[in-house]
């Protein structure tokens, strides 16, 4: 059997004035599930009435696969809830953490009166096994934006995007970050009383460089989220005349795939 809400003769209760409000009442046969009842309410009322925003659906058993139901429109001063199509942002610039293993300078070296401290090139940590390195603060802008979707917008074709594109970079422009710069964390939502869904996508930020150096080794560029490793070897120290690790090679390494954002529907 088919769910059939239907408007009830005593609906359309009005209040104008400073606070105005409009109540509907309606009667949905055909289902004892009650989210279903709730379902096909939101669907079957209208999202605005009177120029008011619809602000709560409330429904309560009559008998067996009979529902009565009321939809309230009104506004809320301060406090409205946001409408299908409005959208809401945060931010964080608190910074990640990652190990490096080279300095960006040395600032300084030390040794024994007489004697010569080994020049590593900007190796941090350097022990007879190897360069242990740091972990340091590194810029990561993450930010999040809470958009509210139409139900006719959030397909499960829709979800399986959002699946596909959690963690990925941008293959372009995004949110004023360019190509390779911004990591797409995932998104969570749910379906509100109102019939659309609330979804809070989270993203983080990290720069392209150029133009960085690793002891001898210069002009090296990389994409935000891409990963920069160093190889060491041990070469003479001629000035200290003892064997050092110095940096020798650096690789840039894609770690995430590219994808596009903009099937994520939320602009760029």
């Amino acid at each position: 059997m088919p769910v059939v809400v239907e408007e009830k003769f005593d609906s359309r209760l009005s209040v104008a004035g400073d606070n105005p409000s409009v109540e509907l009442r309606y009667v949905v046969f055909g289902t004892s599930d009650d989210l279903e009842a709730k379902s096909e309410l939101a669907t079957a009322s209208p999202t605005t009435y009177d120029d008011l925003p619809r602000q709560s659906i409330q429904i309560e058993p009559l008998a067996n696969d009979i529902w009565d139901g009321s939809v309230r429109y009104g506004i809320t001063e301060g406090n409205d809830p946001p409408q299908t199509g409005e959208s809401s942002f945060a931010f964080d610039t608190g910074g990640g953490t990652q190990h490096i293993t080279q300095s960006r300078a040395t600032i300084n070296s030390y040794a024994p009166s007489g004697e010569t401290a080994p020049d590593f090139q900007g190796a941090i940590g350097v022990t007879d096994n190897g360069v242990e390195g740091v972990d340091v603060t590194v810029p990561v802008y993450q930010f999040s934006e809470t958009h509210y979707l139409d139900d006719a917008v959030v397909t499960p074709a829709y979800k399986g995007t959002l699946f596909g594109l959690t963690g990925t970079v941008n293959s372009g422009s995004f949110k004023g970050l360019a190509e390779g710069e911004c990591l797409f964390l995932g998104a969570s939502g749910s379906k509100r009383g109102i019939g659309d869904w609330e979804i809070t996508f989270r993203f983080a930020g990290s720069p392209n460089v150029t133009g960085l150096s690793v002891g001898p080794i210069t002009g090296i560029s990389k994409k935000g989220w891409e990963y920069l490793w160093v190889r060491y070897a041990e070469v003479e120290d001629e000035g200290a005349q003892v064997l050092v690790k110095r940096p020798v090679a650096a690789y840039v390494e894609r770690a995430y795939d590219s994808g596009n954002f903009a099937a994520l529907g939320i602009g760029t």
